[in-house]
């Protein structure tokens, strides 16, 4: 049974709605106020709700923000109800989120056509986002084994060797296989997290509103994050001369903790895969409609059919596993610059060194 939360200040239109909801199957929960609604929606948690705008103190736009701003209630479908329905009003409602209106006086015809069709529609959301899931699930099984043999395998045999022969190994061959386990212990971590942060990324693409959410962080002093974050790469990797930062303080349309994650994954691999004493550049400069984000190394390179791979590449596949070095942090980096509508871009050839360039939307003034 789908419940349905109605709130309005005329009792009258409460029990109108509710009777004729009652008569289709529904459960019903009543409001008479914002403010209470928004305590009932959360609390309940109902499959649609359907809220009256002009309410005193906390009216339906009021409310309907209130719940947008919150997870466990975000995706809840929200038809506003107006006897003033004009299309300023109409506007605004759907910027903050409202899924539909019905204008006052309404038939019970029009009511059941307009929750059926919010309901109907959120189970579509429910019932992609359940085949994504579970596509991600099957490739996950496939790719987990895999991706996870080669640290294991050096934690395990390292692990053993001291277990059985500790008494007679050298303090320093001690040591080297400690730093071993350490090292692979570390790979294998950001192995699991990376699968995670792709599969939340995922689950996050099937629903729209949730982009939407996800389009609201900004990174207001990017620089400071940048130095942070490629510092920390080129020290790992014992190259901090290498390591050129040319980088202005704007406004970057993504979050904090997304932005460090694209730039920690491009910093990580131009490292990788380009030798010391050759220098890895990066930069972050306003461009046309927009901010750009380019790493720049001069390093081995990579072929036209690797990068025709990760321009194509939607979801897990096998063939992940020769690629040769492009691994699931650029697939996430590149997941990341799509969900906040901008694009990766890879240049470069075969033994001539690599540019890989994040372009994103200018961020919107708060």
């Amino acid at each position: 049974m789908k419940k349905i939360l109605v709130i309005d200040d005329e009792e009258w239109l409460r029990e109108m709605i509710h009777l004729a909801l009652k008569q289709k199957g529904f459960e019903v929960i009543e409001s008479n106020n914002g403010a209470d609604g928004i305590e009932k929606a959360r609390s309940e948690l109902p499959d649609l709700i359907l809220c009256d705008i002009n309410m005193e103190k906390v009216d339906g736009y009021l409310t309907l923000a209130s719940l947008r701003n919150e997870a466990p209630t975000a995706a809840i479908p929200f038809i506003l109800m107006t006897g003033l329905a004009d299309n300023a009003g109409m506007r605004h409602g759907m910027e903050l989120g409202a899924d539909d209106y019905l204008a006052k006086p309404f038939t019970t015809d029009a009511l059941y056509a307009a929750v059926e069709a919010r309901l109907k529609k959120a189970q579509t959301v429910r019932d992609e986002a359940e085949r994504k899931l579970a596509h991600l699930r099957d490739n996950i099984s496939l790719m987990m084994p895999h991706e996870m043999r080669t640290p294991l395998n050096g934690i395990l045999s390292n692990a053993e060797m001291l277990a059985t022969s500790a008494a007679t190994l050298k303090s320093g061959d001690i040591t080297e296989m400690g730093q071993e386990i350490l090292k692979s212990g570390q790979r294998l971590e950001r192995l699991i997290e990376n699968f995670l942060i792709y599969a939340q990324l995922e689950l996050i693409a099937a629903d729209p509103k949730n982009v939407n959410a996800l389009r609201i962080g900004k990174t207001e002093q990017p620089v400071s994050v940048i130095k942070k974050i490629a510092g920390g790469q080129a020290l790992q990797a014992v190259r901090l001369n290498d390591l050129k930062i040319e980088a202005a303080d704007i406004s970057v349309p993504m979050s904090g903790e997304y932005f460090s994650k694209v730039v920690n994954e491009l910093v990580q691999n131009a490292f990788k895969f380009s030798e010391a004493g050759t220098p890895v550049r990066v930069k972050l400069a306003e461009a046309f409609n927009g901010v750009e984000l380019s790493v720049t190394d001069q390093g081995r390179g990579f072929s036209t059919e690797q990068i025709k791979r990760i321009g194509a590449y939607v979801q897990f596949d096998r063939k992940m596993q020769d690629q040769q070095g492009l691994g699931l942090g650029l697939v996430i980096a590149k997941r990341l610059a799509e969900l906040h509508g901008g694009t990766l871009s890879i240049e470069g050839s075969k033994g001539s060194g690599t540019t890989v360039t994040v372009k994103l939307p200018k961020a919107k003034a708060s």
